[in-house]
């Protein structure tokens, strides 16, 4: 549940994919609950819970104040009439906890916390017809859904098993026959005399379920378990026509569409899962540089790592929905493994995480996968996937989950928790002390070191500690002189003392600077949806993880595209000294508080670079209706190898430049797409932007 506290936190509010304002006055201004209460109520529900909060009316600018609610009763009382009127709502999923009555400044105030639902309660839906009544959280809207996705959610709740369906028409004559006689081997070496080992094919299909009967009709045949398990491709492909399985290693730390090893059902092997999943394990660990594990004072190459990789991998399997679209995907690169699966996790990600709950989409497969001593017990496969990439003390692993179409995304990334130098660099600033605090407190300093300023949220998306906990450890951090604090509630943000970020004044010079705003309202930490930020992160190079590197090389593309120009065009020697300030060949500012060129003014700039600039917004430039994803690539480009100030953003996309920033560079920040100049006054009017390393690799990958 959200905590509000203060009036400070009331301020501070932003409408998101997990939090909804509405002002509740009803006609007489005493209270009534709104008639938009509903859909956010469904919306929650179906996607990732979140707060209703009664009483806070929007300000210009999506700003909030407490307008405070006079019968806070009434409208407690009408929440749960509504909710236990099959007219209002399909399902009450709240419980007494869920709706508190707060009071602030003076002002009354309803909050009423909206858990996600469980399988077998979604969908959630209003007004009596899940197909007219159905709505799921996108970004800060309340979306109806389709009639398709209400349909899956109804199979969702109705099957435990999605894949005990009989097949009607297929029989062992769809099965491959090498793919059973290796699966029987495993067995025996994993399990020598057992009894199954005994029995010819079709029996022994019958012990693993992938051949059933129906107890209640007397249908019998092959389940889709046993044929995607063991089938021949041409089968699948009837079965199942939107199956597929894809596998990618690709040479470098981009999501460029170029591999150097792959494998697909082409006809030349079976196709089926357990042939993928042998394949897909020896490729994916062939090469694995770990250091071995000592048991009882023997090697054992099989190390924790090996283990996460290989439950990773197995979970994508059998997690799976493969009545949908998305094919399953998983990719190796120098600096990760990613794995992707069609459909979305059928309990609440924080559950999953912590282990002890399990709701399997495809159980016959899984238990399959149990019999040769491959995968988990139900409840522990994610927690042994962590533990893993803990035992290596490599980054968190990242698991994201996308609505539309609905897919489960994990990165297992190969990047130290605490980069070379950072450990000696806060032992020296810190001494004894530093080695000497818990984990978590020397994974914030770490982060605070090598992002330069960190915010509460940015910290609460690389650890599994509670929010709450997490501000505690802040402030306390703060309070000992670990990290210096700027600004208030939830726009403050941190940084090591003695480090001097810049600000526009130093960069600039005061004669260049307008009046900038003081608000310290992080760009940062505005929350924005989840499936915006899957459409850019997954097996990307800078997320969570990457964006720990330092920013040492900041020559991108841009000055390879300039680079062959003659030294003598644009009028500029390398270096030129204009007044007080001084400028490279290409009319960018260079300055010691920043890592890297800035570009403030179109007009100084080279001819030669402007006009790059200008072809890298062309598609902006010349046609008014993009997408988010192309827009957001070109600022990629655009800011790859130096900052841009907003106003020179905005005038080369030719956009308005608060839209811009509303729009597209607030959420490719909370992304790590982008860095600020100046960090510590986020909204000033000259606040300019860089690509972080790599970023320009983000966008794709998850739509090919």
């Amino acid at each position: 549940m959200l905590e509000i506290d203060s009036l400070e936190d009331i301020v501070a509010l932003r409408e998101s994919v997990d939090v909804e304002c509405k002002l509740a006055q009803g006609r007489d201004g005493k209270g009534a609950l709104p008639k938009e209460f509903w859909p956010t109520y469904s919306a929650f529900a179906n996607t990732y819970g979140g707060d209703i909060l009664l009483g806070v009316a929007e300000k210009s600018g999506k700003c909030f104040e407490l307008a405070g609610i006079v019968n806070p009763q009434k409208i407690i009382d009408e929440l749960w009439a509504g909710l236990n009127n099959p007219e209002k709502a399909s399902v009450n999923i709240l419980h007494d906890h869920c709706v508190r009555v707060l009071e602030i400044d003076g002002q009354t105030l309803v909050q009423v916390h909206v858990p996600v639902a469980a399988r077998k309660d979604k969908p959630v839906f209003i007004k009596g017809n899940p197909l007219t009544g159905t709505y799921r959280r996108l970004n800060s809207g309340d979306q109806l859904q389709t009639n398709e996705v209400v349909r899956r959610m109804l199979a969702e709740q109705a099957e435990d098993e999605r894949d005990a369906r009989i097949l009607r028409g297929f029989d062992m004559g769809d099965i491959e026959k090498d793919s059973l006689r290796i699966y029987r081997q495993m067995l025996k070496d994993a399990k020598p005399g057992h009894h199954y080992l005994e029995l010819d094919d079709k029996a022994f299909l019958k012990k693993l379920r992938g051949w059933r009967r129906d107890r209640l009709t007397g249908e019998e045949g092959l389940t889709l378990a046993g044929l995607l398990m063991f089938g021949r491709w041409e089968a699948i492909q009837e079965a199942v026509p939107h199956y597929f399985v894809d596998y990618q290693e690709r040479p470098e730390a981009k999501t460029e569409l170029r591999w150097i090893d792959r494998l697909v059902p082409d006809g030349s092997w079976s196709g089926n899962l357990f042939d993928f999943y042998r394949r897909v394990y020896r490729k994916l660990t062939a090469d694995l540089k770990v250091p071995f594990k000592l048991s009882e004072g023997r090697r054992k190459d099989d190390t924790p790592v090996h283990e996460a990789i290989r439950e990773a991998l197995i979970n994508t399997l059998v997690h799976a929905d493969y009545s949908g679209s998305v094919p399953v995907l998983i990719v190796k690169r120098p600096d990760m493994f990613g794995f992707r699966n069609p459909g979305d996790m059928r309990i609440p990600q924080e559950d999953a995480v912590k282990g002890g709950l399990s709701d399997c989409r495809n159980r016959i497969m899984h238990q399959m996968f149990l019999m040769i001593g491959l995968g988990e017990r139900a409840g522990s496969g994610l927690p042994k996937i962590y533990s893993g990439w803990d035992w290596r003390h490599w980054r968190r692993p990242a698991l994201y989950q996308k609505l539309e179409p609905q897919q489960t995304l994990l990165e297992l990334r190969m990047l130290e928790l605490f980069p070379d130098g950072i450990l000696n660099q806060l032992t020296d600033m810190f001494g004894e002390a530093f080695l000497h605090l818990p984990r978590f407190e020397r994974l914030i300093l770490a982060t605070a070191a090598t992002e330069q300023v960190i915010t509460h949220t940015r910290i609460c998306e690389i650890t599994t500690q509670h929010a709450r906990d997490v501000t505690a450890t802040l402030q306390q951090l703060a309070k000992l002189d670990f990290l210096k604090a700027s600004g208030h509630g939830r726009g403050t943000v941190y940084h090591l003392p003695g480090e001097s970020l810049p600000t526009p004044e130093q960069v600039f010079g005061d004669t260049m600077v307008s009046t900038p705003s003081d608000r310290l309202v992080s760009e940062e930490d505005e929350v924005i949806d989840r499936n915006q930020y899957l459409e850019s992160s997954f097996f990307d190079t800078s997320s969570v993880d990457s964006s720990v590197r330092p920013v040492d090389n900041v020559e991108g593309s841009v000055d390879n595209a300039v680079s062959s120009v003659d030294s003598g065009s644009g009028s500029v020697d390398s270096e030129t000294s204009l007044g007080s300030e001084r400028y490279d060949k290409n009319g960018r500012l260079l300055t010691t508080d920043l890592p890297a060129p800035m570009i403030h003014d179109l007009k100084r700039l080279s001819p030669t670079l402007r006009s790059t600039l200008e072809d890298m917004a062309s598609l902006p430039r010349h046609k008014r209706r993009v997408t988010p994803k192309e827009l957001e690539k070109v600022i990629l480009d655009l800011c790859d190898g130096h900052y841009i100030t907003r106003a020179c953003l905005a005038e080369l996309v030719q956009r308005e430049p608060d839209s811009l920033r509303n729009q597209y560079l607030k959420k490719m920040l909370q992304n790590h797409l982008l860095i600020q100049a100046f960090p510590q006054v986020p909204t000033h009017n000259m606040q300019a932007y860089m690509a972080r390393p790599s970023s320009r690799d983000l966008q794709g990958a998850i739509d090919d």
